[in-house]
């Protein structure tokens, strides 16, 4: 049976949807010796290459990793400046790669999920999805109330009106206080954006949930450690997909939690 060729390349675990989409634009991508249009649809009798190279269309068995990411890491496979990434401190796989579902930024920590189904990737990851993120917030100096009605009613930022969802108030001594926020969009750096609209300054940022699965407090700074049968499920219906029937990670390295290594 024949699909769009970017959705059966990201089911595949090559890469995200919208990845594989641009390497069709690119021309990297052949079908039958031809390069491949976007758009275009493929079925399993078809040889497929990307740059060259042929690939197997028969999709690994899905796989989902959480990971603990400190600051000072970037959500990138490679980065110009030489700075550590998160790819570095994944466990190796014998088929597929890792995508990641949404970003952190640089200063930012906590909660990564990784997995090696395109599709899934690319479902909580999408708006329509309206899949939760809640992350620990600290910032500097008093808030006022008006502030946090404000927040959840909706400011204007530069790409268009953003709000959290909830928010909650988590306490704190002195200068620092802490929140926990709700969001159901992954915009670039838009915590950090929507408190500075009120003039309020970030001092630290955490994510914690990322859809149905928590970082919680076992799992340290800079280790990872592959989804348990229930979080796998509670993923995949978040996403509105079948679950896989196992979580069994086909990894060059046991399963177990593990040290980052560091440069």
């Amino acid at each position: 049976m024949s699909e769009r060729l970017h959705k059966m390349l990201a089911r595949a675990g090559l890469g995200s949807r919208r990845e594989v989409e641009r390497w069709i634009a690119q021309g990297w991508v052949t079908v039958n010796g031809r390069v491949a249009r976007p758009g275009e649809q493929a079925g399993p009798e078809d040889e497929i290459a990307v740059q060259g190279r042929p690939v197997s269309i028969r999709a690994p068995e899905a796989q989902v990793v959480a990971y603990h990411k400190p600051e000072g890491e970037v959500t990138a496979r490679k980065d110009p400046e030489g700075r550590p990434t998160v790819f570095e401190h994944l466990p190796k796989l014998r088929q597929g790669r890792w995508v990641s579902i949404g970003r952190l930024d640089l200063n930012t920590s906590g909660l990564l999920l990784f997995t090696t189904d395109g599709e899934l990737a690319h479902r909580l990851m999408h708006p329509s999805g309206g899949v939760e993120r809640e992350y620990a917030v600290r910032v500097l100096g008093a808030v006022e109330p008006g502030v946090l009605e404000r927040l959840c009613q909706g400011v204007e930022l530069e790409d268009g009106p953003a709000r959290f969802d909830a928010i909650r108030d988590a306490g704190g001594s002195g200068a620092n206080h802490w929140y926990h926020v709700l969001l159901r969009e992954g915009r670039n750096r838009e915590v950090r954006r929507l408190w500075n609209a009120e003039g309020i300054t970030v001092s630290r940022l955490i994510r914690v949930r990322y859809g149905p699965v928590a970082l919680g407090t076992g799992l340290r700074l800079g280790r990872w450690r592959a989804l348990e049968p229930g979080e796998m499920q509670a993923l995949y219906a978040a996403a509105g997909l079948a679950a896989p029937r196992r979580n069994a990670p086909r990894m060059a390295r046991p399963p177990r939690t593990r040290r980052a290594p560091r440069k």
